[in-house]
């Protein structure tokens, strides 16, 4: 719970506006509601995309950098296929309660402790 001092800074509850309507959250890993009157909604964003490192044959300063990408991101938007391009960006927005936010800052990749520590296999 927030101490008296934040009282008001935050907004916890989403409502609607002009519907009197109250949107309710889930923590999307463990699935447990999120009680806005008495906890904070933590959101994680996730953008990935696909670096456009140079190859170092092609380093050179006569290339418009910025053309090329252009180029490239027009001819995503004309393509139907919407695997190449998810290929290329993907971005999502997560809810989290403050038990998976702590596990999630913790170890954001998911690994396993053995492969935390790179462990050999003896």
């Amino acid at each position: 719970m927030l101490g008296k001092s934040y009282a008001g800074f935050f907004d916890r509850t989403c409502h609607l506006r002009g519907t009197g309507t109250v949107i309710n959250y889930t923590c999307d890993i463990c699935k447990q509601p999120i009680d806005s009157e008495n906890s904070v909604r933590y959101v994680v964003r996730l953008e990935v995309y696909a670096s456009l490192d140079p190859i170092e044959e092609d380093l050179s300063e006569d290339r418009d950098h910025l053309l090329e990408i252009h180029d490239i991101l027009e001819h995503l938007e004309d393509s139907q296929d919407t695997q190449i391009s998810d290929e290329v960006y993907h971005h999502a927005r997560y809810d989290l309660c403050s038990d998976c936010r702590r596990r999630y800052v913790e170890n954001p990749l998911g690994r396993t402790i053995s492969q935390q520590f790179d462990f050999s296999q003896n």
